[in-house]
């Protein structure tokens, strides 16, 4: 059933706001993101291998610790987005973002009349009848999040008139594949990748949109926090667990 985006509700605030994103589709393991005591976690279908159901069983398990889920959906995939939104995410993560005309397929697939044109549904996310459906279609267009992700180079370039015609509740940023449109594939600290980050923050400062940073190490937390963002995903769970098994797997070979 459709929750409050607390999420939402903290970028609309001062409060600072932790995130990461979950490629194991495993609810077990996005309850253990939510009892760490993240903000929000992005359930990733771009780039793993996740069957509806799945995907509704990693929502249920965000819910059951209060933590915000968000999907990043496949490229230019306006079912995705609804299928994901049935399910019961809070927000879209829409990947590579290069125009206003990607943002406004988007609105139109998660969003409800008058803003947009996403099918109606009955099922899990109106508590199927608790909510009535003209009420649920009102808040499902407060508190359901079009994030957009700016990873390329055009996106950069565009991102002003991206952002002027309204509907983007945060733009997410890609250093990665950001790195590879501008010629240094994984180099994301290069100088290049760096400016072009920059300016995407410097644009959706002067839009009134909040920004969300990926910091790679301390120093650029530091450095996004002093800029004055609020938002932050931490990396991924992947990487996380394995940093940590190696690390104590080396821990006890450096003890024998």
């Amino acid at each position: 059933m459709l929750k409050r985006n607390t999420f939402k509700e903290r970028l609309a605030g001062s409060d600072q706001s932790y995130g990461l994103f979950c490629s194991i589709p495993s609810p077990t393991m996005v309850e253990m993101i939510g009892c760490a005591g993240y903000d929000f976690v992005i359930l990733d279908t771009e780039h793993s291998l996740v069957d509806p159901q799945q995907l509704e069983n990693l929502i249920r398990a965000a819910e059951a610790v209060d933590l915000v889920a968000v999907v990043r959906v496949p490229e230019a995939d306006p079912g995705a987005i609804l299928r994901a939104l049935d399910a019961g995410a809070l927000g879209v993560v829409v990947p590579h973002v290069r125009s206003r005309a990607d943002v406004d397929v988007a609105i139109r697939a998660a969003r409800y009349a008058p803003e947009g044109m996403r099918s109606l549904n009955g099922g899990r996310v109106p508590g199927f009848g608790r909510i009535e459906l003209t009420e649920y279609v009102r808040h499902a267009n407060e508190e359901i999040m079009v994030i957009a992700m700016i990873e390329d180079a055009e996106g950069v370039d565009e991102l002003s008139s991206i952002l002027a015609g309204g509907g983007v509740d945060l733009v997410l940023e890609g250093a990665a594949d950001l790195s590879q449109s501008y010629g240094v594939p994984w180099q994301t600290r290069h100088p290049k990748v760096r400016d072009a980050l920059e300016r995407v923050h410097a644009t959706c400062e002067a839009q009134g949109v909040p920004f969300c940073a990926i910091p790679r190490t301390r120093e650029d937390h530091e450095q996004w926090q002093v800029a004055g963002v609020r938002a932050f995903v931490l990396g991924e769970e992947r990487g996380l667990a394995a940093r940590t098994l190696r690390a104590h797997l080396d821990q006890h070979r450096g003890s024998s």
